[in-house]
């Protein structure tokens, strides 16, 4: 093509990268919050780390008007069906960031009624670690989702689908043998 004949103030480029861009510039997180690290993540959104940089700040309480979810804290296997249920609402195409410890992998809560990494019941795209992570991290990790989206469009690789029997697929760890007691400190 000649580049003579096209006028000075034509834009061209190709529609994929607009959309991409349009998405990357506009992501509207579900929060899924429910211990300290849901802290961290509304100090995100204030002014002193101004998540709006981002074109992220529109927090969305309805799954149908959301393309992000955010699981920020410890998810139980009662809350886990809802937590299904919310990401199922949500309209592709759509991302999830495991913020935290206790969310990636069940943190310091070992115990029968903790999920240990909601990986296990729903496709994760970014982890953001820390034990709470500080706003900057969960920051790093919505530039993350940034990349995903600059790059195809669509997350990497077959997302897995969900499973929704929730069963823990950890193994508990062995009890201490209790140490018995002699009379008279022998």
């Amino acid at each position: 093509m000649d580049t003579q004949l096209l006028p000075d103030n034509l834009l061209t480029t190709q529609l994929k990268k607009i959309v991409n861009w349009s998405r990357r510039s506009s992501l509207w997180p579900m929060p899924f919050a429910t211990a300290c690290c849901g802290i961290e993540l509304m100090a995100t959104a204030s002014s002193r780390f101004d998540l709006a940089r981002f074109g992220a700040e529109a927090m969305r309480f309805s799954p149908r008007q959301s393309d992000l979810m955010i699981v920020a804290g410890r998810v139980t296997t009662k809350m886990m069906p809802v937590l299904q249920h919310i990401y199922q609402q949500m309209t592709e195409p759509k991302w999830v960031i495991s913020m935290g410890a206790c969310a990636s992998t069940g943190g310091v809560f070992d115990a029968y009624a903790t999920i240990q990494g909601i990986d296990q019941f729903m496709p994760v795209d970014v982890y953001v670690p820390g034990c709470p992570p500080r706003p900057e991290t969960l920051i790093e990790g919505i530039m993350a989702i940034q990349r995903i989206v600059d790059e195809d469009g669509l997350p990497k690789g077959p997302r897995r689908p969900l499973q929704l029997a929730v069963e823990p697929t950890y193994k508990p760890v062995p009890q201490p043998v209790p140490v018995p007691l002699t009379v008279g400190g022998r």
